[in-house]
């Protein structure tokens, strides 16, 4: 079985749930996929390259917190689970969380630590560290706990020192780091920030980190050998149990098929069959508990 853990998906424009997000509207007519790439298109490219199952996670397209047409997708499709995105500053939180976490096929939320927090997933800034902040919000946090909700997290590896104050605050919760941290080839994995992650790897702590998204953090073509050695350091230091494999599909369409965001993993020369079944399914299904 062959799960994608990050995938996205949007539906057309409405009156109640406007496209207001001019980055991401000008992002997708650059995507080699149509302007609306909706649950039926995910589920066909998937059939096409032998996914099985998909995480959709929420894409702010509209308003960042509307998360409608997650929800719509993992209530319509059985092969969709859904990760949601909620302001945890916000009036409420708490129980938008546990009401979310209602729906079933809704795992947990994202949180956007590398974006500034009065430009929600409208651009990227590893200076931020609202983060932290963060950490404060004791009721969400709470709540988070009571619903086994995993925590899934946008930051960079300049901002790890923030993400593992959080693990260390909220210890009991389950975390999936996206992206590699956004690393780049640049930064090495055996030292410096990158080097930082080892400090999730105990098994005191529950966190994952997925490898996704390789075709936008590497600066070579297919298969993208430039990130194979943090691929590497992330098995070594983590276990095959705790690494991740998404795609960031349609995101990556700009450079990438889905086919080849996938089988880049046939090109590291680590990998076992056993060690590939792991990143693309069986870790995710521990991590999240499913």
């Amino acid at each position: 079985m062959v799960l994608d853990t990050h995938t996205h998906a949007w539906t057309r424009p409405t009156r109640d749930h406007p496209w207001v997000n001019g980055a991401i509207v000008d992002a997708i007519d650059g995507f080699d996929v149509d302007t609306v790439y909706d649950a039926e298109r995910l589920l066909a490219d998937m059939d096409a390259i032998g996914v099985d199952e998909a995480v959709v996670v929420g894409y702010p397209i509209c308003e960042w917190t509307d998360n409608a047409y997650t929800l719509e997708c993992v209530e319509e499709f059985d092969r969709l689970s859904g990760i949601v995105m909620l302001d945890q500053f916000a009036d409420g939180a708490a129980d938008r969380l546990r009401t979310s976490m209602a729906v079933d096929g809704v795992l947990g939320f994202r949180l956007g630590a590398i974006c500034p927090y009065d430009r929600m997933w409208e651009t990227f800034d590893p200076s931020v560290s609202w983060l932290r902040e963060a950490i404060d919000e004791t009721a969400f946090w709470e709540a988070a706990r009571e619903t086994d909700a995993l925590v899934q997290i946008l930051a960079h590896v300049d901002q790890l020192k923030d993400v593992i104050e959080l693990v260390e605050t909220y210890p009991a919760l389950s975390y999936a780091l996206d992206h590699f941290c956004h690393a780049d080839p640049s930064i090495p994995p055996e030292d410096g920030a990158f080097a930082d992650l080892e400090a999730l790897a105990t098994e005191e702590y529950d966190v994952a980190v997925k490898v996704s998204e390789v075709v936008h953090r590497s600066e070579e073509e297919f298969p993208y050998e430039d990130m194979h050695d943090h691929v590497r350091w992330l098995l070594e230091t983590f276990g095959r149990e705790r690494v991740v494999w998404g795609s960031d599909f349609p995101n990556v369409s700009d450079e990438a098929t889905y086919e080849g965001s996938l089988r880049w993993l046939e090109h590291v020369d680590c990998l076992s069959k056993k060690d590939r079944s792991w990143l693309t399914g069986r870790s995710f299904e521990t991590v999240a508990g499913i």
